[in-house]
């Protein structure tokens, strides 16, 4: 079964600096295909989840949370538009924060803050261990990102939609191989 691997907190700032092509050439023999500098990888050969992050954490030099879905479960997300209907713009970004695991119990949704009539972040659905959200393209905004993992009481990473798009593209590539 086919993977894929999202890396928290790598190349942001100065801090947990790595090259995600490098580790990409590094795990070749699991047919591990880069998507860009923040660690996220397509995983198209079939192995454990357990032999893969053994593979991971040796080729990082430093530690850090990693998250591996299923392939089928990125596939379904985007199998229909869950960001229909809502705002979008040049001022707007479309993202999903890929949780360590499923949450117990899911808080009510949409979520926005800091208030509805003035967000700066929107959670629009939880669809198990992804949340979908929009977010401006402001400074305060990032600041919001950041307490969604505090409010839910799990690690973990954002990516754009554009990103998970990217996913998705190689993801059906390698299953019309």
């Amino acid at each position: 079964m086919a993977h894929v691997v999202f890396l928290r907190a790598i190349n942001v700032g100065k801090a947990n600096r790595c090259q995600p092509a490098l580790i990409a050439k590094q795990l070749a023999k699991f047919g591990v295909v880069n998507i860009g500098a923040v660690g996220t990888f397509v995983v198209r050969e079939n192995v454990s989840e357990s032999i893969l992050r053994a593979a991971l954490v040796r080729s990082l030099p430093f530690k850090c949370e990693i998250m591996i879905c299923p392939a089928r479960d990125i596939i379904k997300l985007t199998s229909k538009d869950p960001f229909s209907g809502q705002p979008s713009g040049p001022d707007i970004t479309r993202f999903v924060n890929v949780l360590h695991k499923r949450l117990r119990a899911l808080p009510p949704v949409p979520l926005s803050l800091p208030s509805e009539d003035d967000w700066l972040l929107k959670i629009i659905a939880i669809q198990g261990r992804f949340v979908l959200g929009l977010y401006r393209r402001q400074m305060k905004a990032i600041g919001y990102l950041g307490k969604i993992e505090k409010f839910l009481g799990v690690p973990a990473t954002t990516r754009s939609w554009n990103t998970i798009e990217k996913v998705v593209k190689v993801l059906r590539q390698n299953s019309q191989d």
